[in-house]
């Protein structure tokens, strides 16, 4: 994410060790960077992407992390919350995983467990397997990240500028279940450029639910997209390094793409409660790549 050059924004030398003024720092102030945070995302209607993408499951805390080289992966969003993410398994190119979500609820599918997970977005039940816990909207949280809202949200701007680090951090606050405020977000942009290099997101108890790095940003289609996006997930215990091999932005994706249906023989696994009357996010599934 890079400013516009209308935005508020001014440049000043800084000096490291040895006393030498060696980078020029820019500064803004937290209405710019809240601003810029919304046209960012209103600039993406659509995403088609093909990428690299090295998925870590477990944890450094339980002292096992596992990954998984080299997977190729298909991305497909859609305004306002559609998103299907396609895996395959390196050289001989069999899925590894299929997923899609509407928004409030999604789909799994896992061919090496023959196993097909469906239910709502808002369900925390975990898995043993950590490969069961991967969930689209957690990718969509970290690819897209949404615009703060003024009405719901405080927002607090602080300067984390010293010998090692150069960050303008936003954070945002909103009332818990019991009104006590909590913190929902933090966005750090480097003040070398103004973009952003990390988005944390936290549950109610304070602990982290997503810490996404944003790395590399190019332009694809005009649109100011990163090329390199860490995303962790501490209390899922999976991480993913995805690496962007082709973007197409603002390109048509029909409603076709967003199908996923439960291969014949593979086992149902519902994850959390079903509203009365609701329905999947798709009735035909697609099998291989997305085309494009």
């Amino acid at each position: 994410m890079a400013l516009s050059t209308s935005c508020v924004v001014r440049r000043r030398l800084i000096t490291r060790k040895g006393g030498q003024a060696t980078q020029t720092l820019l500064n803004t102030d937290k209405e710019t960077l809240v601003r810029e945070i919304a046209r960012q995302y209103a600039a993406v209607n659509s995403l088609n992407a093909t990428v690299d993408m090295v998925p870590a499951l477990g944890t450094a805390n339980k002292g096992k992390i596992t990954e998984y080289k080299d997977v190729r992966a298909y991305i497909l969003f859609r305004k306002p919350e559609d998103i299907r993410i396609i895996g395959l398994y390196p050289v001989v190119r069999n899925k590894a995983f299929d997923m899609v979500s509407n928004g409030s609820r999604f789909r799994v599918y896992i061919p090496s467990k023959n196993r097909f997970l469906e239910g709502l977005n808002t369900s925390q039940q975990l898995s043993e397997n950590k490969l069961e816990n991967l969930r689209p909207q957690h990718f969509l949280d970290a690819l897209l990240v949404r615009p703060i809202d003024p009405a719901t949200e405080k927002i607090f701007l602080e300067n984390l500028t010293d010998e090692d680090n150069a960050n303008y951090i936003v954070s945002t606050i909103s009332n818990g279940p019991t009104s006590e405020p909590i913190l929902v977000r933090q966005l750090w942009f480097d003040r070398l450029n103004l973009r952003m290099v990390r988005q944390l997101i936290f549950d109610s108890s304070g602990d982290i639910l997503t810490d996404a790095r944003y790395n590399d940003w190019q332009r694809y289609d005009n649109v100011l997209f990163p090329k390199r996006i860490e995303i962790n997930r501490p209390k899922d215990e999976y991480g993913v390094v995805i690496t962007m091999v082709k973007v197409d932005i603002n390109k048509p994706v029909t409603d076709d793409k967003f199908t996923l249906e439960q291969p014949p023989g593979a086992e149902l696994r519902v994850i959390g409660a079903a509203p009365p009357n609701s329905t999947a996010p798709a009735p035909a599934a697609q099998k291989g790549s997305p085309k494009k």
